[in-house]
């Protein structure tokens, strides 16, 4: 009946139909449709539209599973279709530029986080969240685990260090594209560990993966969901994981300190940016909805079995967390000695 209701008013409101009415003799008619049309653009509060959350990450990674769980529930909660898009590549600039340029009306909203911090100091043309985008709210966190392949020799990550050690320059490290946090977790672990490896960027998870299984790099850094199966069929085998505390879905898996790396902690997050002059309101109501939504026992179970941990976060503090990170990887980025791209 809603949507009824709005397809009736829109009829009623369109140009030159009160002159048809008139025409026609429905008098009456005519002279209700002005405040009728008045009454229908406050009813038709936002959203009002379907809403296109931009991606940079290729369709099967994790947060892109994140992303959609969240958008069903969105679609849900609003009656209005909530779209991912994904627009992979370009280190995220792509992505980022399709937001930052649509019309700030609250219908075009980025899917953003570590990603974006990264690419301020990486990439030229990357759009910059503190100047040009605003905070709605933090949505997600998730570690990285360090994992070898099944056949692998090394049963540890001392044992994987002691053999890079062993052998400067010939070992290899899979990772998302160049740009990603894992990338430059990769990058943070061989400066801090002052390891010689190749950091070998692949498109998207299934590549990664498969890069593994097939012994074409010697250890691969990527997110819980990207790695569950190959986890769960033993064909992987994890070493250490990146955040602080140890993963309750890999209870037996070390943090990277107890498995001999301290001070190496590295956690990605996703949140929802919009352009930088899109309504308040708009950007209030997208809020409230992803708070309510991410505190839905279902939501954080879904959540749990891909690794990332539901973190609703207001506007003001994952601002302040992505002026924090901006900073954190432009350090570790020109340590890297990496030219902006």
């Amino acid at each position: 009946m809603i949507g009824a209701g709005r397809t009736l008013r829109a009829m009623l409101c369109r140009p030159g139909l009160a002159r048809m009415f008139v025409a026609l003799g429905l008098t009456g008619v005519a002279l209700s449709a002005p405040p009728l049309c008045e009454h229908a653009a406050a009813a038709d509060a936002y959203p009002s539209q379907s809403i296109r959350i931009v991606t940079p990450l290729a369709a099967g990674a994790a947060s892109d599973v994140a992303l959609r769980i969240l958008a069903d529930k969105l679609s849900e909660r609003f009656g209005v279709p909530v779209i991912v898009q994904n627009q992979p590549g370009a280190g995220g600039v792509t992505a980022g530029r399709m937001v930052t340029t649509a019309p700030p009306n609250g219908y075009t909203i980025a899917w953003a986080g570590n990603n974006n911090a990264i690419g301020v100091s990486l990439f030229r043309e990357a759009p910059d969240p503190r100047q040009e985008m605003k905070a709605i709210v933090g949505v997600s966190e998730f570690a990285y685990i360090f994992v070898v392949g099944a056949a692998s020799p090394h049963k540890s990550l001392k044992e994987w260090v002691s053999a890079a050690r062993a052998k400067p320059g010939i070992m290899s490290v899979g990772t998302s594209s160049a740009g990603t946090t894992n990338y430059l977790a990769a990058l943070l672990f061989k400066s801090v560990q002052k390891l010689d490896f190749t950091v070998v960027p692949y498109r998207g998870p299934t590549e990664l993966s498969v890069a593994l299984l097939r012994n074409d790099v010697d250890l691969v850094i990527n997110a819980y969901g990207g790695l569950r199966s190959a986890i769960e069929a033993k064909q992987v085998r994890a070493l250490a994981v990146t955040s602080a505390a140890r993963v309750p879905e890999l209870p037996d898996v070390p943090t990277m300190a107890e498995a001999g790396v301290p001070d190496f902690e590295v956690t990605s997050w996703n949140a929802l940016y919009g352009p930088k002059d899109m309504p308040q309101d708009a950007a209030d109501t997208l809020a409230r909805a992803t708070t309510e939504i991410l505190k839905r026992p279902e939501v954080i179970a879904k959540y749990a079995t891909i690794g990332f941990v539901a973190q609703p976060l207001a506007a003001d503090a994952l601002a302040q967390r992505m002026r924090s990170d901006i900073e954190r990887w432009a350090r570790v980025i020109g340590e890297a000695h990496i030219s902006k791209q």
